[in-house]
């Protein structure tokens, strides 16, 4: 996407979790060459010149709040772009892929003005989401973060290795939530990328075959790269995408919607 159809952030204060490496990464970039003030996120450094930094850790709920406090108003745009794959304790995985990052945003939340956008990403391992809708609901429905974690350590048999639940949360909780915030003109949505040439797609390896990811990377027949990824968040924040609200987007070269006609 060039980056003159996203002019709309110069001068905006745009906040990025997980700015270190993948796609938060190259959003923020993509964001600082837009001329947005970029605050980033994450457990570790960021090599980006960006505007502040603040170190979070998503497992920890005295960690967020620490760095909500540093959270500077307004925010003009939230990107959602921490995770850590399976492997992980699969309750650590919930509280980065969905609990701490849906604690953080209900912090920044506040900070938010008419216009503004959230966009949380999401993945296509998430598709399973319909088949868990009721229990994803009573999840959701917990907005503690201690009660949500204890909602998830409570049903191992039911989050599993953490990866795909936790996405599948993403999904729903993006679906709900855009239904209230666009009332006080705050736009959210989500993405699914597919196969993403990043740190944790190597990480994702170790537990995945690559045949199976290599699957996913039809029919297009190749991995994404993170930038391609990043640049349909960056639309999604934007002020052209401003009638976007609550989808579901897959980014994934067509992955869903060859085995949706099957």
């Amino acid at each position: 996407m060039p980056l003159e159809n996203n002019s709309s952030y110069a001068g905006k204060r745009v906040v990025v979790v997980g700015c270190h490496s993948g796609i938060g990464h190259a959003a923020a970039r993509l964001l600082l060459d837009c001329g947005a003030h970029v605050h980033g996120l994450d457990w570790k450094p960021c090599d980006l010149p960006l505007d502040a930094f603040t170190q979070v850790d998503l497992r920890e709920s005295s960690s967020i709040n620490r760095a909500l406090a540093e959270c500077k108003s307004p925010v003009d745009a939230l990107f959602n772009c921490a995770g850590i794959p399976p492997g992980a304790p699969p309750v650590d995985v919930m509280k980065v892929n969905y609990i701490g990052t849906r604690h953080l945003t209900d912090g920044i939340a506040p900070l938010m003005q008419p216009g503004s956008a959230i966009v949380n990403v999401a993945s296509t391992g998430g598709m399973g989401w319909p088949h868990h809708l009721a229990d994803l609901r009573n999840l959701i429905d917990l907005e503690d973060f201690d009660a949500a974690v204890e909602w998830c350590a409570s049903r191992p048999e039911m989050v599993t290795e953490g990866y795909r639940f936790s996405k599948e949360a993403v999904i729903v909780w993006t679906m709900m939530h855009s239904a209230s915030l666009i009332g006080r003109g705050i736009r959210m949505n989500c993405t699914l990328p597919g196969a993403v040439q990043t740190p944790m797609l190597v990480e994702i390896e170790k537990v995945t075959p690559t045949a199976v990811i290599d699957q996913v990377a039809q029919p297009i027949g190749r991995r994404s790269s993170a930038d391609e990824q990043a640049a349909v968040l960056l639309f999604l924040g934007s002020d052209a995408a401003g009638y976007i609200n609550g989808a579901v987007l897959p980014v994934d070269g067509g992955f869903m919607a060859s085995i949706g006609v099957r």
